[in-house]
């Protein structure tokens, strides 16, 4: 089991920045996955986006595509999540999510391919 610790919510205006991590720890293999999701009150998790470690693809989903960026820190083991030109709407607990090894080439926005899952950091948008 691999545990993760996103970290780098808080409040930021619209317009704003911010960047989230996610460390894992007792992970096993170099060949694994980190997504992002959200869940706002109210609504239904959302997968927002993921990276794979061995090939770097990546996915984004519509409603965050040109303004946030994942990536990866291999040696750490660390995923990042850049984000940009924050929305009110962008408001929500983030999560991030794991699994290793991958088993396939891509990855998406299936919250049932991933294994293991961090606590979430809450991320607030005030306009």
């Amino acid at each position: 089991e691999v545990q993760l610790v996103e970290s780098g919510g808080g409040l930021v205006q619209a317009g704003g920045s911010l960047r989230l991590s996610c460390a894992t720890s007792g992970s096993r293999y170099d060949d694994y996955a980190i997504g992002w999701f959200r869940q706002a009150p109210g609504k239904q998790r959302e997968g927002i986006s993921c990276m794979l470690s061995k090939n770097g693809y990546t996915w984004y989903g519509n409603n965050v595509q040109g303004r946030f960026t994942i990536s990866i820190d291999n040696a750490k083991k660390v995923g990042y999540l850049q984000m940009n030109s924050l929305k009110p709407e962008d408001s929500a607990v983030y999560y991030c999510a794991s699994v290793e090894p991958t088993q396939l080439d891509i990855c998406g926005a299936w919250a049932s391919y991933y294994a293991d899952w961090g606590q979430g950091t809450r991320v607030t948008v005030s306009s």
